[in-house]
């Protein structure tokens, strides 16, 4: 089979020859993946590695903040300037081989009520998203391989706006503010949506909905909360992009494993990235509770077995999460749990594919 048909047929819980392998990395690893492949762009490394990679196309901006005017900005860390298309600042980190775009400053800081979330000067026109540029990057690439995009979210987002710990305070204190400024995140990027899909779903596979909720140990919010605040914002989403016919690819790292049915509920296709060492995300409990209703993508732990393990220890990984999240040879995408960082070895990169196509 070829890339785009298995990961279809995955998606479908369609035979397949093998499960699939994809990779999520940083720019250094897709540099040093293409230094060993002897290529010069990601799509032909993928490629060379045998790679059935779901491509991410996401949306730019047309802005006037931090260059000229008509600059692309992007939705969040990865801007190609010092803002994002929210007006959230960046701030370059160096961190050994690695470098980063953090977050700075909240702009939302001292804001109280929805009147001020209202005048937000922020917030961008629907008109100035680039939808050309991402048609033509996924027709480029849809023949070949799975395409992934938009990038959207609601508490990723709000966080970026008014900081993680002042997020947290205002579930408390200010919700009447969390209503305005989610209602604001959601309509933006609805419209965003629609205008997009309108022009070519057919180009498109799955929609990123990123909405990081769990920590290493626990969630952020209680289920209370995210049912009061997130629960029918995402109903809305999974109903719009089912609504194309398209899959909801949905991402949060850490324990979220309570919320876990509810998302499923909301409509749900895809829960990426599985990290099995937190508590109550054990990847053969996950299967058994949740693998005939949703499709794992992710799973191979790159805060130790990736960086730190050996290549043999990466394939015992791997075929664990055969015999756990891909039991029955199905309903599983087998991937790096979130981005490959810099310097992890290569040889344990290329065992995860490769013991992957033994599969």
């Amino acid at each position: 089979m070829e890339c785009r048909e298995r990961l279809t047929a995955t998606l479908n819980r369609k035979p397949v020859d093998r499960l699939p392998v994809d990779i999520w990395h940083t720019p250094e690893v897709g540099k040093a993946l293409q230094k060993h492949t002897g290529t010069d762009n990601d799509l032909d490394m993928y490629r060379k590695l045998g790679l059935d990679k779901i491509v991410w196309v996401f949306m730019d901006y047309k802005s006037d903040v931090g260059g000229s005017t008509g600059s692309q900005v992007g939705a969040g860390a990865g801007s190609s300037t010092n803002r994002t298309m929210w007006g959230v600042p960046l701030r370059g980190i160096e961190s050994g081989e690695a470098h980063y775009e953090e977050f700075g400053d909240p702009p939302m800081k001292g804001y109280e009520t929805p009147a001020d979330a209202e005048k937000y000067p922020g917030w961008p026109n629907v008109d100035r998203f680039d939808y050309e540029k991402a048609v033509n990057a996924a027709r480029a690439a849809c023949k070949e391989f799975g395409i992934i995009g938009p990038w959207v979210s609601f508490f990723e987002l709000y966080c970026q706006l008014r900081s993680i710990e002042q997020a947290m305070i205002d579930l408390v204190l200010y919700p009447d503010l969390v209503e305005a400024v989610l209602d604001k995140l959601e309509d933006i990027q609805t419209q965003m949506m629609k205008r997009l899909f309108d022009r070519a779903a057919d180009a498109f596979d799955l929609v990123f909905i990123s909405d990081d909720i769990g920590t290493q140990n626990s969630l952020l919010m209680s289920p209370d909360m995210w049912r009061q605040h997130l629960e029918p914002r995402m109903k809305r989403w999974c109903d719009l992009i089912h609504s194309y016919g398209l899959k909801v690819f949905y991402h949060t790292d850490g324990a979220a494993e309570p919320l876990i049915d509810p998302l499923i509920e909301c409509g749900i296709d895809v829960l990426n990235p599985i990290q099995h060492i937190c508590p109550g995300m054990e990847a053969g409990a996950l299967q058994k509770k949740y693998g005939d209703r949703v499709i794992f993508h992710g799973g191979v732990d790159n805060q130790k077995v990736l960086p730190f393990g050996t290549p043999d220890d990466v394939r015992a990984e791997v075929r664990m999460l055969l015999d756990t999240l891909g039991k029955g040879r199905e309903g599983f995408i087998c991937c790096s749990c979130h981005n490959v960082q810099a310097g992890t070895p290569i040889d344990n990169i290329l065992a995860m594919i490769d013991e992957m196509h033994r599969s």
